[in-house]
């Protein structure tokens, strides 16, 4: 199908991803969380000499391991700032605050955090502020509420005794999507479980999905072309690792299929056989979702199965990997 000079109204959605991250955090860091919970701030001496807080593991100007950490004050100097006066959910305080950069007594290097202050007339550069501390602290960088105006230094906390070793930190992006024209065209076409791809001129390569440009020579690609349901593994990898959130139970198989008449390979399940029967050049075809859960979504595909075809010859889809 071609959409020729047929204006399209373009889609869009709210999107919101949500997921936890977990990661270890190493001396340096445990360190610095570990110490926050206890009230107290750690820097690190880089190798000209100079104390950087936050710590960094590696030396900015050497690329060398640090190690020598430096405890400095909870009490420092405002060095820049700026006022927020409509605060973003998500955000320290629901109400308006500044954000600063505060350099430590003690260290070289300024530290981004909240400031606390009625209002932007009572900050300036230069002010004293002081660290407030929440009552329940975890080895996280909100175990510093904030900075206030004042120098009201903090004694420590040492009853908790175990160090962070492990950090997980929520992330959440809320935001609206836009789709490109070629991409309304496509989620357009899924909802009535069409697969349409794209090129920038007949003849030419067709990407699926297709794109707002082609990549080699930044011509749209609004020569739409509807295209089958069944295409060709070229690359897989059989998933073990179980993860959260994940819906199918391991081992699966995660493959790139080329649709026949396509030139770009796409991500999806195959399912309907063994995994280790899966290979590249099997020939598969989409099992689709009940039209009743259809929507414009490639998951109205809840996989491909594989069709019994011969398998088709490497020279087939060699240059498509």
């Amino acid at each position: 199908m071609t959409k020729g000079n047929t204006a399209v109204d373009v889609l869009s959605a709210p999107l919101r991803v949500r997921f936890d991250y977990t990661r270890s955090v190493g001396g340096v860091i445990g360190a610095f969380l570990t110490g926050l919970r206890e009230r107290r701030i750690l820097g690190i001496r880089g190798s000209d000499g100079r104390v950087l807080v936050p710590p960094a593991e590696y030396d900015p100007l050497t690329c060398a391991a640090l190690s020598e950490l430096v405890e400095v004050a909870t009490v420092g100097t405002v060095r820049s700032w700026t006022w927020v006066a409509e605060p973003l959910p998500g955000q320290p305080f629901d109400r308006p605050f500044a954000w600063a950069l505060i350099q430590l007594d003690g260290a070289d290097t300024s530290l981004l955090h909240a400031l606390d202050a009625a209002g932007p007339e009572q900050i300036s550069t230069g002010m004293r502020v002081s660290a407030r501390w929440a009552d329940e602290r975890t080895g996280r960088i909100q175990d510093i509420v904030c900075f206030e105006p004042g120098e009201n230094p903090s004694a420590p906390d040492y009853s908790e005794v175990q160090p962070v070793t492990v950090l997980t930190t929520p992330v959440d992006l809320d935001y609206t999507h836009t789709a490109s024209p070629q991409e309304s065209v496509y989620l357009r076409g899924l909802a009535e479980g069409k697969l349409i791809g794209g090129r920038s001129e007949a003849g030419g390569r067709v990407y699926f999905p297709p794109r707002g440009a082609n990549p080699t020579d930044g011509l749209p690609t609004d020569d739409l072309v509807e295209l089958p349901d069944t295409g060709t593994v070229t690359t897989f990898c059989i998933v073990n690792v179980p993860f959260l959130g994940q819906r199918i139970k391991p081992p699966y198989v995660a493959a790139y299929v080329l649709l026949d008449g396509a030139d770009i390979p796409f991500l999806h399940l195959i399912l309907g056989c063994e995994p280790a029967e899966v290979r590249m050049g099997m020939r598969v075809a989409a099992v689709w979702k009940p039209r009743a859960e259809w929507g414009h979504t490639l998951a109205n595909i809840d996989h491909f199965r594989p069709t019994g075809e011969p398998d088709a010859s490497y020279e087939t889809y060699q240059q498509h990997l």
